[in-house]
């Protein structure tokens, strides 16, 4: 997979095309490209079918464990089989395993919007579908983040690193406000058809890439596979510090969203619709964010970038929950989640495209598929927030899970300068690779 020469290769049209509207660096590369699109379709599907699934079971039960247990169902399988995922990824064809994962996934989605249009729909409905759901991810996410680096030579990587998280802060702008409209308008099954429809587009699309087959070389067995992947990371202490931020990140910080109809519908009062501008405005600023980041590479202030970024989203997110609850105002929480979006976005971009790019390639499944668990874990957070809410409320569990996130990113700051240092080592560790093979070069380590 990912032949040097056949990645390398743009026609003098596409680099026209890139030229004529300003394109990213990625985008020079077809294959790319087609695969951001489709990628467009399957994700903005993923954001509905969130948003769609927690406002379906706040219909059917409002107590916020419920909808902590949606977030619990998606989590555990995900998170057991999330290190099996990265071993299978870095065994066998990626572009099978993300086509086989999209069609069972959108099969599941389109089950659960027929089942939410004829009435019929249960909490356990959506807990069974979400389980199996999870299961899959686990396969389909390791395979993704190991494919795309393929596609696209070393120095248009953090080019694609920003434009794959675009896609995710984009939807977010977009994907809440459509589910929120689709429901207002059409029922509660409508995001769902829709989700479906996103999942088997970006089926397709990956089935059609020409990437050229990975060279098959003796594989060890699947356990000692997995041992390896989770003995570089342990014994790199830059890949521990950055998934560790992003475990909180996703267990904490991210817990907001399963808690989400509560803000809008019983704190603020501003029904389905509102929950969608709410759920959007964080992206409007982690879109731009996140392209701006991008497009700047590793900086020797990587580390209070890093740092800075998770305390101002820990702050901003326990500021939301509070306020929203003491004062109930729609225009301060739409302004405490812009800022939220645009510190979430800060940091996150930089960790992921710093693993991207430190990553072996025989690693970048396994790797990559131990921080897709961190994010696995987010549906998690929100059970954890369903609970600790039954005690002390909605406002005061997130609120907590937000502090907690800047004191981890406080906390290693003081006490280790090599956090502090991160863009530093993180360059010079990036300049001693830029001489070796790059990820869209063959698997075997030639160089373009």
């Amino acid at each position: 997979m990912g032949d040097a020469e056949h990645v390398g290769d743009t026609t003098a049209s596409d680099r026209g095309w890139a030229r004529r509207f300003s394109a990213p660096p990625a985008f020079k590369y077809p294959q790319y490209r087609n695969y951001w699109f489709g990628m467009l379709a399957a994700v903005g599907g993923f954001q509905v079918n969130s948003f769609g699934q927690f406002w379906l079971v706040h219909t059917l039960d409002d107590s916020p464990v419920a909808l902590g247990y949606v977030g619990l169902a998606t989590a555990i399988p995900a998170i057991a089989l999330n290190l099996v995922g990265g071993v299978v990824a870095d065994r066998f064809d990626k572009r099978r395993l993300i086509f086989s994962a999209q069609l069972i996934t959108a099969s599941l989605i389109f089950l659960l919007g027929m089942l939410a249009a004829t009435g019929v729909a249960e909490v356990w409905h959506v807990l069974v579908i979400a389980f199996i759901s999870g299961g899959v991810s686990a396969f389909n996410q390791p395979a993704q983040m190991a494919l795309y680096p393929y596609l696209v030579k070393r120095d248009a990587l953090m080019s694609a690193v920003a434009l794959n998280s675009s896609v995710w802060q984009g939807t977010r702008i977009v994907a809440p406000a459509v589910a929120g409209g689709l429901i207002w308008f059409a029922g509660t099954s409508s995001p769902f058809f829709l989700a479906a429809f996103g999942g088997v587009a970006f089926a397709l699309v990956v089935s059609r890439l020409d990437v050229q087959p990975e060279e098959k070389v003796q594989q060890p067995k699947a356990f000692s596979d997995m041992l390896e992947g989770i003995r570089y990371i342990k014994s790199n202490s830059i890949f521990a510090f950055l998934i560790g931020m992003t475990f909180f990140n996703s267990f904490f910080a991210m817990a907001y969203i399963t808690m989400m109809p509560v803000f809008a519908d019983d704190i603020l009062d501003v029904g389905s619709g509102g929950q969608g501008i709410l759920m959007s405005v964080s992206g409007v600023g982690a879109l731009g964010t996140t392209i701006y980041l991008g497009s700047k590479g590793v900086t020797r202030k990587r580390g209070l970038i890093l740092i800075g970024g998770a305390v101002v989203t820990g702050l901003s997110i326990a500021a939301f929950a509070l306020t929203t609850e003491w004062l109930g105002s729609m225009t301060l929480a739409l302004v405490l989640l812009f800022i939220f979006g645009v510190s979430t976005s800060t940091y996150m971009i930089s960790i992921q495209s710093s693993l991207q790019m430190l990553v072996p390639n025989r690693l970048r499944g396994r790797v990559m598929g131990f921080y897709g668990m961190t994010w696995s874990i987010m549906p998690l957070g929100g059970m954890y927030a369903g609970v600790v809410a039954g005690f002390i409320g909605v406002p005061w569990a997130i609120a907590i899970g937000g502090l907690l996130v800047s004191g981890f990113a406080i906390g290693p700051a003081l006490l280790n300068s090599n956090v502090r240092g991160i863009g530093t080592l993180l360059s010079d560790q990036i300049s001693d690779q830029m001489s070796e093979a790059s990820p869209a070069t063959s698997p075997d380590g030639a160089s373009s």
